[in-house]
């Protein structure tokens, strides 16, 4: 029965469609002024070609046949304008609330909120907007999470991977990523309770963005069972803090949980439960998934290239030079490590983590000379700029210097947006990938066991067998 859903029903979907597909094409065509490209099967639109091809293949080839400024597709049930390059990536960022609004696939919400939240819009979901959470996350704020940072990685890397000659680094960094995010966002730090969340908040990352057919043996029926586990956990962890705060038994040392408890809107109003739980897996999303991504990229090209691998040892040590055995990282160390950091960018722009973002036309506008019409929804995406020869020179070629100086050109290297609404988890990102990257070239150096494994695409790369590297410890 199982096999049944995953491979045979959305065959029949394709097959039942099939007599719809030319009257779709005929509508397609009608308005002339619309982007170039097709809207794919009925009901299914491109999504088995995106999957098949993979989305750096996808982007280009119909940037080449069809437009390389913007072109339509359809994905997760939608109607798409795909802006290309970094004139395209520049529009969609400056005109955000002119032109634009946030907007999240249906079948995405519905995995991960509340069913009462599912029908609104992304500003009805909650506090991400909120100037508040975009104080946390300055550099003033994060300097105080370095030294936990760097404590966990510490205690990651000596229980985890030192005692073994060989791991697997994606589901290592999974752990680690989910961890830290537990204890610095809502001061979990017991690994059962840890563990609890860990378990249903995977199947909802892994299936969130597969075919969504909500039926039994379906990754996305998984993941929204595996949703409403995470936020039934998350409520009751509300509950108590909220109750906890009430009774003033938490006065200091606030986290994100608490500051989001005690916030309030231009109303004097509070947020409720829900509210909260929304945006607390709004955040785990963005420093989990894409956060662990960054760091394996990052280990695998550490691994498979020693010039680089080290130059950063050198910049690692030379830090670690001038500290005690166990003192922790801090934000002047961090501000050192300038080429680990353009290492990093390299390894963002050659395997970006996140592939783009969603938006909806909240007005009719042209671009390019194209009508996008109220309602259609649009797309940036890292790969019609990361690895276009316009814009990078040997696009292929592993080179941090590309981030030297001024380095990209601006709207060129976009892993974390850009304009008014770039990821406000830019920086968190960035140090907890540098904290961990310092704690690893220090204990080791990389081989991969697998030389030549496949990186396949799901919301992010994923390497097919988790890349699994053996350890060679330095020398003490």
């Amino acid at each position: 029965m199982e096999a049944f859903f995953t491979y045979v029903l959305p065959i029949a979907v394709l097959l039942i469609s099939l007599s719809l597909f030319f009257l779709n094409r005929k509508r397609n065509s009608g308005g002339s002024k619309l982007p170039p490209g097709t809207s794919g099967w009925p009901m299914v639109g491109e999504n088995m070609e995106f999957v098949q091809s993979g989305p750096q293949k996808f982007i280009s080839e119909r940037m080449n046949k069809y437009s390389p400024e913007v072109f339509q597709t359809s994905l997760l049930g939608e109607r798409l304008a795909v802006f290309c390059g970094a004139p395209g990536n520049k529009f969609l960022f400056m005109n955000d609330s002119k032109l634009l609004t946030s907007w999240w696939p249906q079948s995405m919400k519905k995995a991960l909120l509340f069913p009462s939240y599912v029908d609104g819009s992304v500003k009805e979901v909650g506090a991400l907007q909120r100037s508040f959470l975009h104080e946390i996350l300055k550099p003033e704020a994060l300097k105080h999470y370095i030294p936990v940072m760097d404590s966990m990685a510490r205690e990651h890397v000596k229980t985890q991977w030192a005692p073994f000659k060989e791991v697997k680094v994606f589901p290592l960094s999974k752990n680690y990523t989910f961890a830290l995010a537990c204890k610095l966002f809502m001061s979990i730090e017991d690994p059962e309770h840890v563990k609890r969340l860990a378990d249903p908040f995977i199947l909802v990352t892994s299936g969130m963005f597969s075919v969504p057919i909500d039926l039994p043996g379906m990754a996305y029926n998984r993941a929204i069972k595996g949703g409403k586990i995470v936020r039934e956990e998350l409520l009751k962890i509300i509950t108590k803090r909220r109750k906890e705060l009430m009774e003033k038994k938490e006065t200091a040392n606030q986290d994100l949980l608490s500051r989001m408890l005690l916030v309030t809107d231009e109303n004097g109003q509070f947020m409720n439960e829900m509210e909260i739980s929304n945006n607390i897996i709004g955040l785990l999303v963005a420093s989990y998934e894409t956060t662990s991504t960054s760091v394996t990229f990052v280990l695998k090209y550490l691994a498979e290239l020693p010039h680089i691998y080290r130059e950063v040892l050198k910049e690692q040590m030379e830090i670690a030079k001038f500290k005690g055995p166990d003192e922790l990282l801090t934000w002047e160390d961090i501000q050192k490590m300038k080429y680990s950091w353009n290492m990093a960018c390299e390894a963002l722009r050659l395997s970006p983590p996140a592939q783009g973002a969603f938006r909806e036309a909240i007005t009719d506008f042209t671009y390019a000379g194209f009508t996008i019409p109220k309602g259609w929804k649009t797309f940036w995406t890292v790969h019609a700029s990361h690895k276009n020869p316009k814009y990078f020179a040997e696009p292929e070629k592993f080179d941090p210097s590309r981030f030297e100086g001024s380095g990209p050109a601006p709207f060129t290297f976009v892993p974390f947006g850009g304009g008014p609404r770039m990821c406000p988890g830019k920086e968190y990102a960035r140090l907890e990938v540098l904290v961990f990257m310092h704690n690893i070239v220090r204990n080791f150096r990389l081989e991969k066991a697998i030389p030549n494994e496949k990186i396949v695409f799901h919301a992010s790369p994923v390497p097919m067998n988790g890349l699994p590297v053996r350890l060679q410890p330095h020398e003490k």
